[in-house]
């Protein structure tokens, strides 16, 4: 299936590519121990070099998990390093958002790092984990208090207590356009423009629709629909639009996203592509009607 896009419409890693980079990588981090920090791109990383370091230093990682778009790394309270000052033993979550095209390797530390790596972390072991990011765009912050980044994220999408009357409670109230409303992160944690548009498409709900007027129906197809594009995305290691995400397959399986004047895959008609919210949006005319 051929994916054209523009340069502009190059859509950042949404909630299955993370989770496959965090399956990937993460499997391999818990229990190695921080020990040097380094970062030629100074807007990447917060706080600091030499705050980062002493922060992450000598520090083990019990887990690694997703939270939305953002990898989450969590380091013990320093009980390797009982020497710290009381203040300086709570623990660390250093989170990574990957933005348009950043990427996470493990690699040895005398490889020579790819020219797009601008943030290694080294490890005790002699390994590394390297941030890759050709745009510069991404951001890695390494913090005592990750509730202060993530806590304005909505609920996500595939746990099991977010229920349909959960997704039409908060998405009623605010009574925007839909596509708009869906990418909000504080609204729900994790969807971007590719599963967005496949989710609609999956409800036959089109993007301009009124979330308030939303049937109940309709919002059982919507929550329905988001999780099962979020699965299937999963399932097929997220999608690989361009360099950056290479061992995705989603693409090959997108139902309108990046489609357009192609065939639905439900009813033939020709997929249209649209700009919804200054977001480039893609649907089937005929399964998605217009309000």
């Amino acid at each position: 299936m051929a994916i054209s896009l523009r340069w502009c419409e190059r859509p950042m890693p949404e909630l299955p590519e993370v989770e496959t980079i965090v399956r990937t990588v993460g499997a391999e981090l818990p229990g190695r121990i921080a020990a040097r920090v380094f970062c030629d791109w100074p807007a990447t990383l917060r706080p600091a070099v030499r705050k980062a370091e002493a922060l992450l230093g000598g520090r083990r990682v019990t887990a690694v998990g997703r939270r939305g778009k953002y990898v989450v790394i969590r380091f013990d309270d320093a009980a390797c390093a009982p020497s710290r000052p009381r203040h300086a033993r709570e623990s660390i979550t250093m989170l990574v958002h990957l933005r348009m095209s950043g990427r996470l390797l493990l690699e040895p530390a005398d490889s020579p790092p790819h020219r797009f790596v601008h943030f290694r972390l080294r490890w005790k072991d002699g390994s590394e984990l390297r941030f890759s990011d050709a745009r510069k765009f991404g951001r890695v912050i390494v913090t005592h208090r990750p509730e202060e980044v993530l806590g304005a994220l909505g609920p996500e999408p595939l746990e099991a207590e977010f229920s349909a009357d959960a997704l039409g409670a908060r998405i009623r109230r605010l009574r925007r356009r839909l596509k708009p409303c869906l990418l909000d992160q504080r609204v729900l944690a994790g969807l971007g423009n590719i599963y967005v548009d496949e989710s609609l498409h999956r409800a036959g709900l089109h993007p301009l629709r009124r979330t308030d007027r939303l049937s109940d129906a309709e919002v059982v197809r919507l929550h329905a629909a988001i999780r099962a594009a979020l699965q299937e995305g999963i399932r097929r290691n997220g999608a690989s639009i361009d360099w950056v995400y290479p061992e995705g397959r989603m693409q090959d399986y997108f139902r309108v996203y990046g489609r357009a004047d192609q065939p639905c895959c439900r009813c033939g008609a020709a997929v249209r592509r649209i700009v919804v919210g200054q977001r480039a949006t893609y649907l089937c005319p005929d399964c998605q009607p217009r309000p």
